[in-house]
């Protein structure tokens, strides 16, 4: 492998946790002095999609959070490296397992029917057809299962079905989604399936996924020299050469400066976002529905008219109305909702995951966090998050669509479903509770032809590569953190020829003891 030169610098366009992830891979493994990486991040925090703000006072605000589970190695290989927030004597991986080890995961009631904890909260209710279809799309190549979506395939009984509501609200699928990422995660993640009705074998972090993974890594690259420029919006990437040879030469930034780019130097590209152009509400104020493209897409459609081999970004941002939901997050003063919580489904705070209240016109979850949720989060302050995978259609008890609704609506909707009382309806009085509109939430989710996501390494392109969510990347699936962290190893990788290429993606639905255990639990055994 050959060695770095010491005025070779790396340019990594996205602050999120792909970016971060390269500049990791870049020091730890490519022997990359931290001075020479810069990260060029448009928001004024790093972090991208793992996010975690607010206060007590204004409101705890996330937008959402990713999952783990035991085999995402490139993500538990990079966190291995990095000191956790509260104890930096061991890992942000040792402070994950020893996390979930503390407060392990098991929900009792996952699904909340009229009021009450669902009878069949445990089964799946799939026919016999939607058994096959499902065993089908397995087995079925996916070459075959270019541009069609998840309806294509499935009968409408299939999305009436106990499987589909849990599915499509654990993993945000909607039926007209594609079906090639239907069938990486039923491969991906068949050995959940035993667990599947109570959300076991799913790792969370001790916080927010901003604390507890973005703020010692940010904190690590620092330590080493890297410089993390927030507010510094990329909106042009000058290529030059042929399609079979051809490089980044220059970078152009909001305020028209020029950043140029030598032959020894790299370019990490990433591609759109799906928490772009995100908007913020407040009690008595929804969030704004403006459909303006954030400056991710736009450099992603820049890039594609220009050059071959970037893919085509209108396949995944062009349809805001299939890509959209709401989130919200409340902050309260008290403990009784979530007493009330405990009771009602059994578990303890922290230990259940998510809630789905069935025949919700929003299709309604919530969670409620371990808390605390947030380093340095106030004593006595509550925090837990929800959101509507269908934000488009009225409410059961507000009737508007939940993309209209005020924080205060939110909670008026949830009281309804919970069948609150007055009084304990009243434990939201003085609640703070921030709703959020992501237009292109579940943009990766959209139906795709091949071609339409760029390789990590584009055809000819000798120093630069493309990372995150928009990039193909074969069997591994797009709303991971898992996706990310190998993007950017398979980069890093690429590039410098001085990092081994990522390991490959866990095949669980290899094992024939996984395989049988998934059917009798599909079946109903």
């Amino acid at each position: 492998m050959s060695k770095p030169t010491s005025f070779e610098q790396h340019h990594i366009i996205g602050g999120g946790i792909a970016g971060l992830a390269t500049a990791v891979y870049l020091i730890r493994d490519a022997g990359v002095d931290g001075n020479n990486i810069h990260i060029y991040e448009q928001l004024g925090v790093a972090g991208g999609s793992l996010d975690g703000s607010g206060d007590a006072e204004s409101g705890y605000m996330i937008r959402g959070g990713r999952m783990f589970e035991e085999h995402f190695a490139c993500t538990f290989d990079l966190l291995d490296t990095i000191p956790s927030v509260n104890d930096p004597s061991i890992s942000v991986t040792e402070d994950i397992m020893a996390f979930n080890r503390m407060v392990p995961g098991s929900s009792n009631c996952r699904l909340v029917r009229n009021g009450l904890p669902a009878e069949d909260r445990y089964d799946l209710t799939l026919t016999a057809h939607d058994i096959v279809d499902i065993n089908r799309l397995i087995l079925q190549s996916e070459s075959r299962l270019a541009g069609q979506s998840i309806e294509d395939w499935f009968k409408p009984s299939f999305f009436e079905s106990n499987f589909w509501l849990m599915w499509s609200t654990m993993f945000s699928f909607q039926p007209w989604h594609a079906l090639t990422e239907m069938r990486r995660y039923l491969r991906r993640f068949i050995h959940l399936f035993p667990g599947f009705t109570r959300i076991a074998g799913i790792l969370r972090t001790r916080y927010n996924q901003y604390d507890s993974l973005i703020v010692p890594i940010v904190t690590w690259l620092r330590h080493r020299g890297v410089r993390v420029a927030t507010g510094a919006r990329v909106t042009d990437v000058t290529i030059e050469g042929a399609r079979q040879d051809r490089r980044v030469t220059a970078l152009v930034l909001a305020d028209e400066s020029c950043v140029q780019i030598s032959e020894d130097d790299c370019v990490y590209l990433t591609l759109g976002s799906m928490t772009d152009a995100t908007t913020q509400g407040s009690n008595d104020r929804a969030p704004d529905l403006q459909d303006n493209e954030g400056a991710a897409w736009t450099l992603w459609r820049k890039l594609a008219a220009k050059n071959e081999g970037f893919g085509r970004p209108e396949a995944f941002c062009g349809k805001v109305s299939k890509t959209e939901w709401h989130s919200f997050t409340v902050t309260l003063d008290g403990p009784d909702f979530f007493e009330f919580m405990e009771d009602f489904t059994n578990n303890r705070t922290g230990t259940g995951g998510l809630v789905t209240f069935a025949g919700s016109g929003w299709t309604l979850s919530i969670v409620l966090f371990h808390q605390p949720h947030f380093q340095g989060q106030k004593h006595g302050t509550y925090t837990f998050w929800g959101y509507g995978l269908r934000s488009d259609r009225p409410g059961d008890f507000v009737k508007k669509p939940m993309r209209e609704a005020t924080g205060n609506e939110i909670i008026a909707e949830l009281c309804g479903h919970l069948k609150l009382s007055k009084a304990q309806a009243a434990w939201f009085d003085d609640a703070r509770v921030l709703p959020c509109r992501m237009p292109y939430i579940t943009s990766q989710f959209m139906p795709r032809q091949p071609g339409d996501r760029p390789d990590v390494r584009p055809s000819g392109a000798r120093n630069f590569a493309v990372i995150g969510q928009f990039c193909e990347q074969p069997r591994d699936c797009v709303f991971t953190v898992e996706y990310s962290v190998r993007s950017a190893r398979s980069a890093v990788a690429g590039l410098t020829g001085r990092v081994d290429p990522p390991p490959p993606v866990a095949r669980t639905d290899l094992d024939p003891m996984v395989l049988i255990r998934a059917a009798r639990v599909l079946m109903g055994v």
